[in-house]
This record gives structure tokens, sequence and C-alpha cells, in this order.
């Protein structure tokens, strides 16, 4: 049978600051990499990670669930398997088939594209997109974008990680966001 998510009331406890991992100079020299592969290997963690985006969101006003590719897509199922919801995919260019919507961005260091598939989105349905970090909010503003074009209402941006420093917000300011960690300038 299958098993349920631990009652968020029991992970009080968890903290993910503490559980992320510091990988400098990743993917090149300058960068802290903040690794939430951590919070993913611990059940507890995960339920916290779930509980506490149920308590930022209004999940009763999203209909359905979107993860950038690839962490995203972790969370964005997590969360629809808890909250009853169906979970789409914004991937890199050329992974999904059929028709496709595509929006190129600027990232913090260099350009990419993202793309959702044409149907995947209902007029007026209201998306609720995950990721793991919100850094330079180009990918962030990309993804909401690609909904918009689908048709969809962007209902907010989950992340588990927010780089302050780097100005994300500022880049998806007029949606509602939320992040659980947040590193600051000085971090």
């Amino acid at each position: 049978m299958f098993k349920t998510f631990i009652d968020t009331a029991q992970t009080a406890a968890v903290n993910l600051k503490d559980m992320i991992s510091n990988h400098p100079d990743f993917p090149k020299k300058g960068v802290m990499f903040r690794d939430f592969g951590p919070i993913l290997a611990d059940p507890q963690a995960l339920a916290h990670v779930a509980g506490e985006f149920g308590k930022r969101f209004d999940m009763a006003g999203v209909d359905v669930l979107a993860g950038i590719e690839s962490r995203g897509f972790i969370i964005a199922t997590m969360l629809g398997m808890r909250y009853d919801k169906g979970m789409i995919m914004i991937r890199k260019p050329g992974k999904l088939p059929g028709g496709t919507k595509k929006r190129s961005y600027q990232l913090e260091y260099g350009h990419s594209s993202l793309e959702i598939q044409d149907g995947s989105v209902s007029r007026g349905q209201r998306v609720l997109i995950c990721d793991d970090l919100l850094a330079t909010g180009g990918t962030a503003k990309a993804a909401g974008q690609l909904v918009e074009d689908a048709g969809g209402v962007v209902a907010g941006f989950a992340f588990v990680i927010e780089l302050a420093g780097l100005g994300g917000a500022a880049a998806i300011s007029g949606y509602d966001h939320g992040a659980l960690v947040r590193y600051g300038d000085d971090e």
C-alpha cells in the first residue's frame, strides 16, 4: 500500500539551510553552488518542504504544478502528489514531443531556452511554477512567460532556495513568489 507523506507537525525541527551543501567554484570559478540534494535524501525534510509550500501558497487556488527542468520536476511532482494536482514539465529545447512554445533568456553565465508542450496548459488554468533555486530570475521569468503564452495564469513561483544577492526576485516581482531558504549578499 502507498505510504502517505510524514505529517508536517513532525518536521518542525527540520532546518533546511543546515542541510544544503555548498560547493565552491562550481560550475565555474567564483560561483558558490547551493545543492539541495541532501534535502531530497531525507523524507522528513521533503515532508517539511511540501508542508511549507502548502502554507505559503493557496493550493486550492492552484490547478496544476509546473516543474522547471530538472530539479523543479521533483518539487512539482512531490507537491502534486501531496495536494492532488497534476504536473507539467518546462524543459530545455528538443526534449518534448509534438508542438511546443519556446522562450529564450539570459543566465548568470550564458544564454538558454525553455519549452512547454502545446496543450499542456488549458486557457485560464492557474499554474504554480516550481524550481530548486532562484538566482538571476531569467529561468523563472521565461517559465512564467511560457505558461502565459500557453494561455495559463501564473499562480506563483515556489523555490527551495533564493540567492537574494543576484536579484532574481526583481525579475518576477509582478508575481507571487516564495523561497524556503534565502541567502543574502554576504553568504
